[in-house]
């Protein structure tokens, strides 16, 4: 990301807006702004953090028109600025945004000024939001689609002086998943461990890539898929041992096949990967395997697979059958329908 390499450079801007959905995104790029602008011991003179659901903002905006103490910069961070929205505040405090229009024109030189604002979308209509983004470094921090999130990694990799092979980059996110907090947590335990070698292997992420329940659910429709019936039951039986309830697993396959059934529709009538993405709200790179698992099944199988999840999740409020043997009877049937 553009911006982290100029942060990274101290190449500072005077004001930051950091806005969008994905929190981790936006936590990380404040944490290198921390890091990079600020000494240890100038922390305690020259940062300060203000939640604008708390506090006004021309509070916040007297401390960074304030000359830094001990050091030649201080940090301001700005949370939750919901005027930048189209929604009606629902706190009591009430904000000069008068005066935040004439600080972001002519911005305190030694103060870097940061808005993190955890809202999809900005009121673009809205004088301070033209403002902010005509002299304002601006982050969008959303969902990334399969390209940069395949570039975050990387970077992620690099930072820590491994590499990731192509094929082992792929596997991973298929077995992750895409929460940006478990992908980098994860990505820091490969890269330690290959840290000798300087390269993360396809052998290396299978050995040590913690699965989510999720991404076990996709390799298991994905077993039976490609009718290799007794790995999808492995995978199944290993979930059951670490005691994963048979309806949630239930739950999760059924969210799985409305996926592909969602994606196989959406894209008959031509949507792309990520305008599917932004109608059903899930990630991008969820929607890139949906896709490519609606390949192996015809409408008739698809509405069939729903009508006998529908019976097994009845089965499992209702009936007194043992609950993993209606997951087993469903995989069973599942495997004779798509034969």
């Amino acid at each position: 990301m553009p911006i982290w390499r100029n942060i990274e450079k101290k190449q500072f801007s005077p004001i930051y807006l950091l806005y969008g959905t994905e929190a981790f995104l936006i936590n990380e790029t404040k944490q290198k702004l921390i890091h990079s602008v600020l000494t240890e011991e100038e922390m305690d003179f020259n940062y300060s953090v203000y939640d604008l659901e708390e506090t006004p903002v021309e509070t916040a905006l007297e401390e960074a028109e304030t000359f830094p103490f001990m050091g030649e910069k201080k940090l301001v961070i700005l949370h939750n600025p919901v005027f930048l929205t189209a929604e009606r505040s629902k706190d009591k405090v009430e904000h000069n945004v008068k005066k935040l229009e004439e600080y972001v024109a002519d911005p305190a030189p030694y103060t870097i000024l940061v808005l993190t604002a955890p809202y999809e979308k900005l009121d673009e209509r809205k004088k301070i939001t033209k403002l902010l983004k005509k002299n304002a470094e601006v982050m969008e921090a959303n969902k990334l689609h399969d390209k940069e999130l395949k570039t975050w990694l990387r970077a992620r990799a690099a930072a820590n002086e491994v590499q990731i092979d192509e094929e082992a980059l792929e596997h991973f996110l298929i077995i992750a998943g895409t929460n940006l907090m478990m992908l980098a947590s994860e990505m820091d335990k490969l890269s330690i461990y290959a840290r000798d070698e300087q390269r993360i292997t396809r052998e290396i992420v299978d050995q040590l890539t913690a699965r989510s329940l999720e991404q076990d659910i996709f390799a298991l429709v994905d077993k039976v898929v490609t009718g290799k019936i007794e790995g999808a039951f492995r995978i199944y039986y290993d979930l059951l041992k670490l005691n994963e309830e048979p309806i949630k697993i239930l739950a999760v396959i059924a969210n799985q096949f409305r996926l592909i059934y969602q994606t196989k529709e959406l894209s008959r009538k031509g949507y792309g990967q990520q305008q599917i993405a932004g109608f059903l709200k899930v990630h991008p790179f969820r929607v890139k395997l949906a896709i490519g698992q609606s390949k192996n099944f015809s409408d008739e199988q698809l509405a069939a697979i729903m009508g006998m999840l529908a019976d097994s999740d009845l089965q499992m409020k209702t009936s007194g059958m043992a609950k993993p043997l209606i997951v087993e009877m469903f995989l069973f049937k599942l495997q004779s329908l798509i034969k």
